[in-house]
């Protein structure tokens, strides 16, 4: 498995949820931006952000906490 593509930063400072417009954290572990307003994982894929809601997973109890 090669390594993960790097997001870039001035990209991950600007991005917002697509549905709430509010804040994303970036999880570089699973390569996903993670908007626990909406409950959602939004994918990276090559280094792209997938801001599509039919795209993401729903985020887990423990994700939802922090």
């Amino acid at each position: 498995m090669s390594d993960p593509v790097a997001v870039d930063p001035k990209l991950l400072e600007i991005l917002v949820c697509p549905l709430t417009k509010g804040p994303l954290i970036y999880n570089a572990k699973s390569q996903e931006l993670l908007s626990r307003q909406a409950g959602l994982a939004y994918p990276i894929r090559d280094g792209i952000p997938i801001m599509l809601a039919d795209e993401a997973r729903p985020l887990t109890d423990d994700e939802m906490r922090g």
